[in-house]
């Protein structure tokens, strides 16, 4: 068989996301993003405050920002839905700090992993219970 056949896990360059902001940023700005991220109510996150924080800071940082806009998505999972989305690689975090759709479908990603996790979760122990009661 001759053909090609892309690779696993290669991402093309058409699956790179523009924000709004993006296209009217200086060359010198190679990330994209605007030089702060600014939540309601908080300090602005800049990315030099991020680039010298250690990594568990980092996260925090984030975190701490993402909190209050998942809370307006998701009031009941907030907690456990920030705490998945904090295992995603930084630099897709700050994307969905400047764009709320992102936000919004990865939060929906999250609340139906949670789902589908606790539907095996019920489904294992409805079959343990049922095991329980056989006895020799």
């Amino acid at each position: 068989d001759t053909s090609v056949r892309p690779l696993v896990g290669v991402q093309s360059q058409q699956a790179t996301a523009y924000t709004r902001t993006a296209r009217n940023m200086p060359p010198n700005n190679p990330t994209g993003f605007s030089d702060s991220i600014v939540v309601a109510e908080q300090e602005p996150l800049t990315l030099a405050a991020l680039a010298n924080a250690t990594p568990l800071e980092q996260k925090q940082m984030l975190g701490e920002r993402l909190f209050p806009l998942i809370q307006q998505i998701q009031l009941q999972l907030v907690g456990k839905i920030t705490g998945m989305l904090l295992e995603i690689d930084n630099i897709e975090l700050l994307h969905m700090l400047e764009s709320t759709e992102l936000l919004k479908a990865k939060v929906e990603e999250a609340i139906g992993i949670l789902q589908t996790y606790q539907a095996k979760q019920a489904a294992t122990n409805s079959a343990a219970q049922k095991k329980s009661y056989i006895i020799i």
